[in-house]
């Protein structure tokens, strides 16, 4: 498969060189979790499952660490433990049920408003009792709040936490804060909340978490990109034609029609998780694995990028959308989107990016797919089974794998062994589609690949923050997109009605094509059996 199986090594290796500035500091004292809004569904499917995981593994020691969860629910310690339970399922465990019995009674609950003193004063007192009870030396604690919660409440409870909960950090301790999207709506209420947090703590300290940063093959697409040296000359406007990055569902909002509608497939998903991976896809090579180096790089892309044009748009609704009674009748609010974005640099200059999300399509997945250009003086005529494609499928049955062109055997039945791609004898000479073809589910027996969340909540204890959406990266994001989004949100551009199990409005793959896609038909990539 090339360098070192695509240099798909564990990235534990590298991490401890990209921690920020926390890597020469001995971090002894006892680590307190505090998951606010540990009441909601979140907290309860996400943040919780991925703590217990990280326990399972030997990242949470029980001698060190203990989770506090908060809430305005007034229940016990044991409801709290009794909600989460069904949730807390790992296959590495020998024993699952006597680890989540043992992890559950690390758990304890305390109950209280999200803007008044009385429930963050008990916090900060029970907080400070475990970690007496460790031994910790004051100043040597370190404390980290997960904001489960909707943005509207994270200022007034930053300002709770910052002037009750506080730790001292003169020890090597620290205090940090990890905020979930949505950050914001558009430009200006984005400014105003990165505002709020910003006056009560430093950028160091806020962790602004996109779980699409924790994917597996995202995290590799740096490993990929600038570790493989049958990349580096490739990647670039002189050999590829255009770049797709799609996200589809095949269902619809599910009893979130009235959240969703506040939002938009553009602010829930391309803005934001699209995004982040089209930084990862275009940016130049850092100076160093450190995350500012890193983010540097991704705020440049951001910068590069040209205002859209509305002809480079196709919105669509799926039909049956308004049906949910959380949505009003005369929603304007798209289900799908395509969006091109033009990047006006040396390497991506002509190249489209082409962004694309929708819900209750035909199909679910989430993937890169980069496209080279034609071969030039094509002897084999073959141009009309597709164009060569590199593609990163993110999720589900993770794997990554480039599409050549070699000959068909019509007539003989054989195998073809990969990396050695040549032709084959046979009886007539025509062309076909094949791959070059790395699945993890075939490579990495046995190998549990860790959910988002995991990596992301370990990547704050360790004080990495490659991973997280720095202030003036979130700036650059909303810049791009709250024109567009000011000119839907007043019925300036219309969103397209497509069937429930489509691809979607049909505009959107002329847009597509016109922007120089070459879809392939009759070719479907099938993952390696076991």
């Amino acid at each position: 498969m090339g360098s070192g199986q695509w240099c798909l090594e564990k990235r534990d290796s590298f991490r401890s060189d990209s921690f920020s500035g926390n890597e020469n500091v001995p971090e002894t004292g006892c680590l307190s979790i505090i998951v606010l809004g540990a009441s909601g569904d979140l907290a309860k499917k996400k943040t919780f499952p991925a703590l217990f995981n990280l326990y399972c593994q030997g990242f949470l020691p029980p001698d060190e660490v203990y989770i506090f969860g908060y809430a305005r629910t007034k229940i016990s310690d044991d409801d709290l433990r009794n909600r989460i339970r069904g949730y807390l399922v790992n296959d590495r465990s020998a024993s699952p049920s006597e680890d989540a019995s043992k992890f559950l009674q690390l758990i304890q609950y305390v109950s209280g408003s999200y803007d008044g003193a009385e429930g963050f004063q008990l916090l900060d007192k029970e907080i400070t009792k475990h970690e007496i009870s460790k031994s910790s030396q004051e100043g040597s604690s370190r404390r980290l709040f997960y904001l489960a919660l909707p943005p509207s409440v994270y200022p007034s409870v930053c300002r709770m936490i910052r002037k009750y909960c506080m730790n001292k950090s003169d020890l090597g301790g620290w205090t940090r804060i990890v905020v979930e999207k949505p950050f914001g709506k558009d430009l200006d209420s984005a400014e105003q909340l990165s505002s709020q947090i910003g006056e009560l703590f430093d950028e160091p300290q806020i962790y602004r978490i996109d779980h699409y940063l924790g994917k597996e093959l995202v995290q590799n697409l740096l490993v990929l990109r600038f570790a493989n040296r049958f990349f580096l000359p490739l990647w670039n406007r002189d050999n590829i034609d255009n770049v797709q990055i799609v996200f589809r569902e095949d269902f619809g909002t599910e009893g979130r029609g009235g959240y969703f509608d506040e939002y938009g497939i553009i602010r829930d998903i391309i803005q934001n998780h699209l995004l982040q991976v089209l930084c990862l896809v275009a940016m130049e090579k850092p100076v160093s694995l450190k995350p500012e180096r890193i983010r540097d790089e991704k705020v440049k892309v951001l910068q590069s990028v040209l205002p859209i044009k509305d002809e480079e748009v196709v919105l669509g609704q799926y039909e049956g959308y308004r049906d949910d009674p959380t949505v009003p009748n005369h929603s304007n609010t798209p289900t799908f989107a395509t969006v091109i974005l033009r990047i006006h640099n040396e390497r991506w200059e002509g190249v489209p990016f082409i962004l694309k999300a929708g819900k209750a399509l035909n199909s679910r997945k989430a993937e890169i797919r980069v496209q080279f250009k034609d071969v030039p003086g094509d002897i084999f005529k073959c141009q009309k089974q597709g164009r060569n494609e590199f593609v990163i499928r993110l999720q589900p049955s993770e794997a990554m794998y480039m599409k050549l062109t070699v000959s068909s055997l019509v007539h003989n039945s054989t195998s073809l062994d990969l990396p050695a791609c040549v032709k084959q004898p046979g009886l007539e000479m025509s062309t076909v589609q094949s791959e070059l073809d790395l699945s993890y589910r075939q490579r990495y027996q046995g190998v549990t690949i860790p959910e988002a969340y995991e990596r992301l909540i370990l990547d704050t204890i360790r004080g990495d923050q490659q991973h997280f959406v720095r202030r003036d990266e979130l700036k650059a994001a909303w810049e791009i997109f709250t024109p567009l989004l000011h000119r839907i949100d007043n019925g300036e551009m219309k969103p397209i009605p497509y069937r429930t199990g489509s691809r979607g409005p049909a505009e959107a793959d002329e847009l597509s094509a016109k922007a120089g896609y070459v879809q392939t038909h009759g070719y479907i990539w099938i993952p390696p059996t076991l």
